[in-house]
């Protein structure tokens, strides 16, 4: 099969035959798949993941639904800006160099997070 030397599998065609057959082919040679079609069927789910620096963020519905996953995502997106990557990288500075970042930066960083709460 199309399987052969695969650590891992996904099938998300638009044949229900197709994505059954490889998922069938997979768990005889038991590669964990991911089946788009039938999240059920598969074992296990990608999540939506949001990216800025060292700051990740994943969303995940475990595969009920991949498109509510993208929404809770894109509206991390606002409150998780492209300057958050800058935000993770002074803690990580701090952390490496055994210290903390500054009280100032911190505070900001609180309120920050805490408008998410609304």
């Amino acid at each position: 099969g199309d399987l052969e030397g695969a650590n891992l599998a996904f099938t998300a065609t638009d044949s229900r035959e197709v994505n059954a057959a490889v998922a069938g082919e997979a768990k005889e040679r038991g590669i964990p798949i991911n089946v788009a079609d039938r999240p059920s069927e598969g074992d296990f789910a990608v999540p939506s993941t949001l990216r800025r620096g060292g700051l990740q963020v994943a969303v995940s519905t475990g595969g009920a639904s991949p498109t509510l996953a993208r929404r809770i995502r894109s509206e991390l997106e606002e409150s998780f800006g492209p300057e958050w990557a800058a935000v993770v990288e002074e803690f990580d500075t701090a952390r490496r160099s055994g210290g903390a970042p500054d009280q100032a930066f911190e505070e900001e960083v609180s309120r920050c997070l805490s408008r998410l709460r609304g």
